[in-house]
């Protein structure tokens, strides 16, 4: 995985195509063989459809890229086979939560996710719900796996209109500051209660993250990245 690089954009132009993945299909038994023992590890993951890209291009304030639709078993195959299609990214949204007093908040996924541990601001590989005709609609999969994860809803945060967009070769996190307007210790107060009153949450615990000396926990480098930059 190359060093974390940002772009920041205004546009994201995220075309939906129907194209074979040789991957997918050349290595069909060994994906199926190793999702089920994943599924005998974590008998929560689910087999869905994914949408994976290619052939992304930063152009001024543009991001333009395809995507395809694959499942969850081939993408989680190709994850953690050390990405050996190099065409291919995991591209996604996370809306980078921002309260009024200048704390960016992030939740730590579960022990029965398929990222248990990492820490992360709202997000998810888009799937099928984020198809808008034949494109890929980022923003709107942002504010979905908010409300899924948090219990905030569009109502709650005001979006900026420019995306940062960190890219690392295989990863490419669109994220979007979403201001809230209320202090960081009560917004974690109000999403710790909304997990507690959820039968499996995804997420964990929530962070707050004020300071470079809170990038001391474990979270992955391309949001590192670009909370380096905000600070």
């Amino acid at each position: 995985m190359q060093s974390p690089v940002i772009h920041r954009v205004t546009t994201l132009d995220l075309a939906l195509q129907k194209r074979p993945w040789p991957f997918a299909d050349q290595r069909r038994a060994e994906i199926d063989a190793h999702f089920a023992a994943q599924q005998r590890a974590k008998p929560s993951l689910w087999n869905g459809r994914v949408l994976l890209g290619r052939d992304p291009v930063f152009a001024g304030e543009r991001l333009s890229a395809n995507y395809f639709e694959t499942d969850f078993a081939t993408f989680l195959a190709w994850r953690d086979w050390g990405f050996p299609d190099k065409e291919i990214f995991n591209g996604f949204g996370m809306g980078a939560l921002l309260t009024s007093d200048g704390a960016f908040v992030m939740g730590e996924m579960g022990q029965h996710t398929s990222n248990p541990g990492r820490i992360y601001f709202p997000s998810g590989t888009p799937d099928l719900d984020d198809i808008r005709g034949d494109t890929v609609d980022i923003a709107g999969s942002v504010l979905r796996e908010l409300e899924e994860e948090t219990g905030l809803s569009p109502a709650d945060c005001r979006a900026d209109a420019d995306w940062h967009c960190v890219y690392t070769g295989p990863a490419l996190a669109m994220m979007q500051i979403l201001r809230v307007d209320m202090p960081g210790e009560a917004l974690r107060a109000r999403l710790e209660a909304n997990l507690a009153r959820q039968d499996d949450p995804e997420l964990a615990a929530i962070h707050l993250v004020r300071s470079r000396a809170d990038l001391n926990a474990a979270m992955p480098r391309f949001v590192t990245a670009f909370i380096e930059t905000q600070l």
